[in-house]
């Protein structure tokens, strides 16, 4: 397995972008993604916690490589 790199939230949005996904709201310092089957929340933190990033991807369908790849 690939080892992840810290990600700012900035950063996996513009990666999930990529990826298909498009902003749908934005409420606060969290914004909300959709792919049409996959919905998601990224906060936009300057960094983001493993446990959360890891999240987000399981509920986008995606793994670290996929992510990887997108960046």
């Amino acid at each position: 397995m690939s080892k992840l790199t810290v990600l700012s939230g900035e950063e996996l949005i513009k990666a999930l972008l990529k990826a298909g996904f498009t902003i749908v709201r934005q409420k606060g310092s969290h914004v909300s993604l959709q792919n049409g089957i996959y919905k998601t929340v990224v906060p936009l933190h300057e960094e983001l916690a493993k446990g959360t990033l890891l999240s987000i991807l399981k509920q986008c369908g995606l793994s670290k490589e996929d992510l990887i790849k997108l960046l």
